[in-house]
């Protein structure tokens, strides 16, 4: 149940080695507002690599600061091939900032300041194209819709944007690029005389949207049934065991299986639900991890931590989700629905790599 990082990599994981498994996935998951780093993750194992590589993902290794879509840096190791990892947050000396003419979801301006204040030289320049101009006319000038001419007109991107250089040693260009081409990023990095960075924009994120359609891509080819644009509603629950589950679509036709997997997120994706008495997992109804007092559920000052983020359903050692202080049999959590429940699994897609990886373990373990 969910279709995002966790729930592809559980999937996948099962499917390679032998198991029949179903997602159920309602579409836009957290892999929508994918930055392109993994989180709390290391170098990957040989498992997780070949994993990645076998779905055409391409990451990379190395311990230092990424840049934010609004000019500040964040400490990062593990992330996408063309997701650029500096030793420190000075990573140039004069920099071009390109923005396409009309489209709002990047800011050059915030990035601009975030950057001087490091010390580095900042120059902006707004493109027009007109491949674009439809996008435009039709109100549509968000991430995915531009990225989806943007590899078909990466060429004339590059001509134009030497035009356009003058003493830089650095190009940042908006994270548009590679949605169904991965190799267009790699391409405009030879082609232009200076050094190049992809900034993130507002979501949707398209590094996470083509991860997605890479992982649905490889779950599908070896077997795996994907259930798009459907949700699971409910369980069918007796003495500690789940039989089955209802879904939006299947109206009174159930899913049957010997094990499910919960991976429908946290309150960012639904997968926990709030009103201003409590916090609930819909579909099971599960034991929330949360104080019972609400004045203690968030942080009066906004830009500060709020402790919400970080509850999830309660578990057992095997993550084996928990009703009623009753570890259910054959149901497990996995990725963001644990919150912060499970800290030695690491936190964002660490914990959803981490935790599926136990889970699929635990199941290939059983009898």
């Amino acid at each position: 149940m969910g279709g995002g990082l966790a729930g592809m990599v559980a999937g996948i994981a099962l499917q390679q080695a032998g198991k029949n498994t179903a997602i159920v996935s309602m579409g836009q998951n957290a892999l929508h507002f994918f930055s392109g780093t993994f989180e709390s993750l290391k170098e990957p194992d040989e498992r997780l690599a070949a994993l990645f590589s076998a779905a055409g993902i391409r990451v990379h290794y190395r311990e230092g600061v990424r840049l934010m879509p609004l000019g500040t840096f964040k400490k990062a190791a593990l992330s996408l091939e063309d997701i650029d990892i500096f030793p420190n947050a000075k990573f140039a000396r004069r920099v071009l900032i390109v923005n396409f003419l009309g489209y709002h979801d990047f800011f050059s301006s915030f990035l601009a300041e975030g950057l001087e204040k490091h010390g580095i030289e900042c120059r902006i320049r707004f493109l027009s194209l007109p491949d674009l101009d439809n996008t435009k006319a039709h109100g549509e000038m968000r991430s995915v819709q531009i990225a989806r001419s943007m590899d078909r007109i990466w060429e004339k991107v590059v001509q134009e944007i030497r035009l356009m250089l003058r003493d830089e040693d650095t190009v940042v260009l908006p994270q548009v690029f590679g949605l169904s081409d991965t190799t267009v990023p790699g391409r405009i990095r030879q082609s232009l005389p200076a050094r190049v960075v992809f900034a993130g924009t507002m979501p949707p994120s398209v590094p996470g949207i083509r991860t997605q359609m890479q992982l649905r891509r490889r779950y599908q080819l070896l077997g795996g049934t994907f259930l798009m644009g459907d949700e699971a509603i409910r369980a069918h629950e007796h003495e500690g065991v789940v039989h089955s589950i209802a879904t939006n679509n299947l109206d009174a036709h159930y899913l049957e299986a010997d094990s499910f997997i919960l991976a429908t997120g946290g309150l960012f994706s639904k997968g926990l639900r709030s009103n201003p008495f409590q916090i609930s997992e819909p579909i099971l109804g599960l034991d929330i991890d949360h104080p019972e007092d609400r004045n203690n559920w968030y942080n009066p000052a906004f830009a500060e931590e709020q402790p919400y983020m970080g509850y999830g359903v309660k578990t057992d050692a095997q993550l084996h989700a928990v009703k009623e202080g009753i570890a259910l049999k054959n149901v497990y959590a996995i990725g963001s629905i644990l919150g912060n429940t499970r800290p030695e699994l690491g936190s964002g897609a660490g914990l959803a790599i981490n935790s599926a990886f136990a889970v699929v373990d635990t199941l290939l373990a059983e009898k």
